[in-house]
């Protein structure tokens, strides 16, 4: 009785496993049949760096240069406002924090991952946007730099928890031994946990990148939404998750607009794999 439970939950996991990867197979594969489609009428070349998004036009222009510089601004802003809080948090719940506070700490930050989207796009728009436009004198304070900061604040659960559990990783013995020769508690940190520890910090780095440049809502109401070719963090932005967003609805199915935004969606498939795939390369790397 025993072994066929056994048998029965290995086999359970398997087929969930299997099916996990037949089902992303399926939508990538139904993303390549309705997004090539455009590329009857449109060339590659004139999709990926033209400069002007105009798909109900006449005729339209289907350029999403602009979508992808703004995705590479916001995305950007994020990592570099995220990447040094979150180390910086992580090394204090991981070798600072006293052991009755580490507990509530890493509760409160995992449940700042469970905070809607929305409702963060609702605090930038209601809270954060003013004040932007406040400091540094601008039109609208819904900016790439808006889109950053809340998209900052989504990542950083992600990468705080990943690189907490990477310091925690490292054998106790590595720490041991830099104190015995002498090196202070910072010394140890800087020069022995953090080098142990770089797989891990490094996958934490790229799945907050995936975080971040797959969110839709946030950047939807807080970037400006405007579809044009930025030349600075202060500007509006539109990025290539919120066009679909906006303009799927309004697309009418089996039309050039509509096969767009497939394509675009084929752009943001192979980002995320590329993404999410080198962040398990660096994770499990020796």
């Amino acid at each position: 009785m025993k072994k066929a439970f056994e048998y029965f939950i290995e086999r359970a996991i398997f087929i969930s496993g299997a099916a996990t990867i037949i089902f992303v197979v399926l939508i990538f594969i139904f993303l390549l049949k309705e997004g090539l489609a455009l590329f009857a009428s449109e060339s590659i070349r004139s999709f990926l760096f033209g400069r002007n998004w105009y798909p109900i036009s006449d005729p339209p222009q289907f350029g999403i240069l602009p979508l992808i510089l703004g995705s590479l601004w916001v995305t950007v802003g994020a990592v570099v406002i995220a990447v040094p809080l979150g180390l910086a948090a992580a090394i204090y719940v991981a070798e600072v924090a006293p052991s009755w506070l580490r507990g509530i700490l890493k509760f409160a930050i995992e449940l700042l991952a469970a905070i809607p989207s929305i409702v963060l796009g609702f605090i930038g728009v209601v809270f954060m946007s003013p004040v932007l436009k406040y400091i540094f004198n601008l039109p609208s304070g819904l900016t790439a730099l808006a889109g950053s900061i809340m998209l900052a604040f989504m990542a950083l659960p992600t990468i705080v928890s990943i690189i907490e559990d990477a310091l925690v990783a490292v054998p106790k013995s590595y720490k041991e031994g830099s104190l015995a020769l002498g090196a202070t508690r910072w010394q140890t940190i800087y020069r022995v946990m953090l080098p142990a520890a770089a797989s891990g910090i490094l996958a934490a780095v790229m799945l907050g990148i995936g975080r971040v440049i797959g969110e839709t809502m946030a950047v939807l109401m807080v970037t400006g939404n405007a579809a044009i070719l930025p030349a600075s963090i202060l500007q509006p932005v539109r990025t290539l998750t919120a066009t679909i967003a906006a303009e799927m609805g309004e697309a009418v199915a089996g039309s050039s607009h509509y096969y767009s935004l497939f394509a675009i969606g084929i752009i943001l498939f192979i980002i995320s794999f590329i993404i999410n795939l080198t962040a398990d390369m660096l994770l499990h790397r020796k």
